[in-house]
């Protein structure tokens, strides 16, 4: 064994003993009841979790120093839960640090994650608390009582905004359970006046599990709002889509885990939105933009459908090369918690280079998410990538590609993820892609991403340009010093589209 094997494998084994041996600090038990109102809305099978933080300017529920997070079994809301820091199955984030105000109140407030076509926590269909606050102590009792069912969020109402929303054939049949799509679409101010007339559209996916509701924060920018109407915007139906799948974010792409994403975008979604704004495909005028895990997709659905798609503007995207996973190559490396040298992988940076949150925390965050208790059905970063990437493991849920708690890759797993690999897929196929790419690929990046993001965006660059017949001409933009989606703009992209269309 080589000595930095050694390093890891100690590693690894100091993190599982601390991970699952190590008694929590504190001895708390938080009592969870169902308020009678919301018994008809309680699911059985959800995530309790729970959020603890000094601050008062927010709920506990968007952010927290403290998260605990436990699957009661068998648990009908029918009586109360208890949740015991001390219980062997409960997973948790902040409880074995020090307090920041040890003298301080501290609020609590517990959510119950249970709809299961949505991954995320605070998100329609869940259950949370009202808020208490009390002096910590190292044994505590508190009540909590589920009594606020998360509503769906409205579109903005005017008569440039439009909400499309189809049942899903494809998604239907997959999941044994109705399967819907929803959009909303931003007309552009002219529509109205010219009803015979084809305009351009494009196609904007979210950030990490965004949704179609990001109309509302675009349109409801008055700045935005005003240009858009003035005339003076470029004459573009521009279509909000959503990212909602049952294990976080689906990208828009077909997978093992959740189903013909891709197909059932271009085949249902996308034919009946231009079928109701009276876009014409043969003007090859579609076209798709996105930041961050939108950038990636918004590239990904590109290159998987060059024919369908006429250009991507492609803010900085999630890894497009896996051998270049932020600092990971999964084909290679033995952990995602540790690198090479045995130092603690970091997850995020500053743009000055400073690291914020390693891997190890990252992972941890999602294990405590989830009802299995590991990152699998987090809705996060790492449950979302595994879901759309990995296949389907033997218990009919995604596998997990590297070991929630010591961070081993499962390599086996790793390289099924191949087939995903931006970068691999342009390279293999590029005597076929290539000729179909031409003139429409456009990526910005920030040399200083947060996510280490534009290490892989600089190795896709380096295999573009030694391409030949041929000669790709994507045009590939790094700002030095600049951080993750720095330069991201709704304006910026919707100008370059009219000079495209010109």
């Amino acid at each position: 064994m080589t000595a930095n094997r050694l390093v890891l494998t100690l590693l690894f084994v100091f993190v599982l003993s601390v991970t699952l041996a190590a008694p929590p600090p504190y001895r708390w038990k938080i009592r969870v009841s169902v308020s009678p109102e919301m018994r008809q809305s309680f699911q059985k099978g959800g995530r309790l979790l729970l959020h603890i933080t000094s601050q008062r300017d927010r709920e506990p529920r968007t952010r927290s120093e403290i998260t605990i997070g436990i699957t009661p079994e068998n648990w009908d809301g029918t009586r109360s839960f208890v949740i015991d820091t001390r219980a062997k199955t409960l997973r948790a984030t902040g409880l074995d640090k020090p307090l920041e105000k040890p003298d301080a109140k501290y609020c609590f407030q517990v959510v119950y994650k249970q709809n299961p076509d949505d991954g995320q926590e605070n998100v329609p269909g869940n259950l949370y608390s009202h808020i208490d606050s009390v002096l910590l102590t190292k044994k505590l009792s508190l009540q909590l009582t589920l009594n606020t069912l998360i509503e769906p969020v409205p579109v903005i109402a005017h008569k440039l905004v439009k909400l499309i929303t189809i049942q899903s054939k494809l998604l239907t049949a997959f999941r044994g359970r109705p399967g819907q799509l929803k959009a909303a679409v931003l007309l552009p101010s002219g529509y109205y006046d010219n009803p015979a007339k084809s305009y351009p559209i494009c196609y904007r996916i979210p950030g990490l599990n965004g949704r179609y509701t990001a109309v509302n924060t675009v349109f409801g920018n008055k700045d935005f709002a005003d240009w858009w109407q003035s005339g003076q915007a470029p004459q573009v139906i521009y279509v909000f889509l959503d990212s909602q799948g049952p294990y976080g974010d689906t990208y828009q792409v077909d997978s093992e885990n959740n189903g013909p994403c891709g197909r059932a975008l271009t085949e249902e979604l996308i034919p009946e939105i231009e079928r109701q704004v009276g876009y014409n495909p043969a003007s090859r005028k579609r076209f798709l933009t996105g930041n961050s895990t939108g950038g990636w997709v918004s590239l990904a659905l590109q290159i998987f459908y060059p024919d369908f798609f006429d250009g991507t503007w492609s803010y900085s995207p999630d890894p497009v090369d896996f051998e270049h996973y932020g600092l990971i190559n999964i084909y290679s490396d033995k952990s995602v918690f540790y690198n090479r040298y045995g130092y603690l992988q970091p997850g995020r940076r500053t743009t000055n280079g400073e690291p914020t949150f390693s891997m190890r925390d990252w992972i941890a965050n999602e294990n405590t998410a989830s009802r299995t208790n590991n990152y699998l059905i987090s809705g996060g970063q790492f449950g979302a990538y595994n879901a759309v990437f990995g296949p389907k493991g033997k218990d009919g849920l995604p596998s997990l590609m590297f070991n929630p708690d010591t961070g081993e890759i499962d390599h086996a797993i790793a390289r099924q993820w191949e087939k995903y690999d931006l970068k691999k897929v342009l390279e293999t196929n590029w005597s076929t892609l290539g000729p179909k790419l031409q003139g429409k690929i456009w990526i910005w990046m920030g040399d200083m991403d947060g996510l280490y993001s534009n290490v892989a965006t600089r190795y896709l660059e380096k295999m573009l340009n030694k391409t030949e017949n041929p000669k790709s001409d994507a045009k590939i933009r790094f700002t030095p010093m600049a951080g993750h989606g720095q330069e991201w703009s709704d304006k910026a992209v919707l100008t370059m589209i009219a000079e495209k269309t010109k």
